[in-house]
C-alpha cells in the first residue's frame, strides 16, 4: 500500500506515522544520538519518567507514546502502526481509533508506572523512564482481538484471528525475552484495548443485526407486493398481463439492480420486472424504515472510553498522593 492509499484509507494512522518520523528526525538534527539517546534528551523530550510523570507532569503519559529510544525502536512500531492501522482505522472510525491509540498509551505508561513504584517501595526497583508507541498499538492490536472473535468484518472481510493472536504473542514473547523492554506498559495498553474494544463490538453487532432485519423487511416487501402495468404499454401480442399472473408456470426473472448497502435508507426503489415478452411492469416503490439503533448503543463506545478514562485520573491523582507523602516523609 503506498502513502497515497494508506493516507485514503487510515489518515490517522498516517499521521501517527509521520508524527514518529519527524520527532525523530527533528531529534538527531539537533544532536540527539539515533541509535542511543541519553537519559537526560529522553527527558527533554518527553519520555514517561518516574517520579516526574506522576508529580507535575501528567502529560508524559502521552507524549512518550510519540518519542522512540533509537532508529530500530522507531522501525519496529512504526512497521506495527502501518499494519494495524490500516485494519483497525476504518473499522473503528478515526476518531475513536486515535482516542484507543492514547488512552492505551496512558494505560500502559500508568501500568509502568505503577509497577515500577511498587517496587521502589519494597526496594526491588529504582525509578526509570520509558517511550515509545508500544503501548498504543498493543491497544490497537488487542480491540482487533475482540473484533475477530465476535466475527466483526471490515470492507466485507473477518479478521484472521490466529494470525492477530500469533502476532500479539511475538510482541509478549519478545518483550519478557529481551531486556530492557516495558512489559507492563505493553500489558497495561492491551488490556486497554480490550476493555474499550467491547464497547465497540457490542454497538457494532447491535448496528449489524438493525441492517439486516430491514433488509429482510425490504426483500419481504418486495416478494409480497403485486406488479402494476406501466400505462405506457398499451398494446400487446403476448397474452394480457393477468393471465401472465395467472399462470404458475410462467417465469419471472426479478433484476435488482441496486446496491444492497443503499439498500437501507433508499425510499424510492423504481425496479423494473422483466417478463420476457413485450409488456413491462413497474413496481410500487417500497418505504423502507431507515436503521436506527438505540442512542445508548450509538454512546457505548464513547461512554466505555469516557470511563477509562476517569478511572485514569483516579489511579493518577491515587499514585500523585502516594509519592508526595512518601516524599514529605522523607524529608
Amino acid at each position: 500500500m503506498t502513502i497515497q492509499q494508506l493516507l485514503k484509507t487510515a489518515p490517522v494512522s498516517t499521521l501517527l506515522l509521520v508524527s514518529f518520523i519527524g520527532l525523530f528526525i527533528i531529534q538527531v538534527l539537533l544532536g540527539v544520538d539515533a541509535n542511543n539517546p541519553s537519559t537526560q534528551a529522553l527527558i527533554y523530550w518527553g519520555a514517561n519518567a518516574l517520579p516526574l510523570t506522576m508529580e507535575d507532569d501528567p502529560w508524559r503519559l502521552v507524549s512518550s507514546a510519540f518519542l522512540h529510544i533509537g532508529l530500530m525502536h522507531l522501525l519496529f512500531n512504526g512497521f506495527a502502526m502501518y499494519f494495524f492501522g490500516q485494519v483497525a482505522e476504518p473499522m473503528f472510525g478515526s476518531v475513536k481509533f486515535l482516542a484507543l491509540f492514547l488512552l492505551a498509551a496512558i494505560g500502559g505508561n500508568l501500568l509502568n508506572n505503577y509497577v515500577t513504584w511498587q517496587g521502589i517501595l519494597d526496594g526491588s526497583a529504582q525509578p526509570g523512564l520509558s517511550a515509545g508507541a508500544s503501548g498504543g498499538i498493543m491497544g490497537i492490536g488487542a480491540a482487533l482481538l475482540i473484533a475477530a472473535l465476535f466475527k466483526i468484518s471490515v470492507n466485507g472481510m473477518v479478521l484472521n484471528l490466529k494470525s492477530l493472536i500469533f502476532i500479539m504473542g511475538i510482541n509478549l514473547v519478545y518483550g519478557f525475552a529481551v531486556p530492557g523492554i516495558d512489559n507492563a506498559g505493553h500489558i497495561g495498553g492491551a488490556i486497554t484495548g480490550l476493555v474499550i474494544a467491547l464497547g465497540f463490538v457490542f454497538a457494532q453487532r447491535q448496528r449489524q443485526g438493525a441492517q439486516q432485519q430491514a433488509i429482510a423487511e425490504y426483500q419481504s416487501a418486495l416478494t409480497n407486493q403485486l406488479p402494476i402495468a406501466d400505462p405506457q404499454v398499451t398494446d400487446y401480442n403476448d397474452p394480457p398481463l393477468r393471465d401472465i399472473f395467472s399462470d404458475n408456470t410462467s417465469q419471472i426473472p426479478v433484476n435488482l439492480e441496486h446496491d444492497s448497502a443503499s439498500t437501507v435508507n433508499n425510499t424510492d426503489v423504481n425496479t423494473t420486472i422483466n417478463y420476457n415478452n413485450p409488456a413491462y411492469v413497474s413496481v410500487k416503490p417500497v418505504a423502507i424504515k431507515p436503521v436506527k439503533i438505540s442512542m445508548i448503543w450509538q454512546l457505548l463506545p464513547w461512554l466505555m472510553m469516557l470511563i477509562v478514562l476517569i478511572g485514569f485520573v483516579w489511579w493518577w491523582q491515587d499514585m500523585h498522593n502516594q509519592i508526595l507523602q512518601v516524599l514529605a516523609a522523607n524529608e
